[in-house]
């Protein structure tokens, strides 16, 4: 399944939340320096799907706030 997701990093909080599209807006922690913010994405993706992490795969956008992930469900 492919998922557009729309990243901020350096939130209060960590959140997801689904638009009336499909596309997610998740909320991160983590600070935009050496991938720890996508690390952070994978491994919150991974605990909402209930899959392993290595089923998550950024297909496009590893240094943009918009992305494309797949997650193989």
């Amino acid at each position: 399944m492919l998922k557009a997701v729309k990243v901020k990093p350096n939130s209060k909080i960590q959140k997801i939340t689904e638009e009336a599209d499909g596309s997610l807006n998740v909320h991160l922690k983590s600070h935009p320096v050496d991938g720890k913010a996508n690390d952070e994405l994978i491994k919150l993706l991974a605990e909402k799907f209930n899959v392993p992490k290595s089923y998550v795969t950024i297909k496009s956008g590893l240094s943009s706030r918009q992305k494309l992930v797949e997650i193989d469900v």
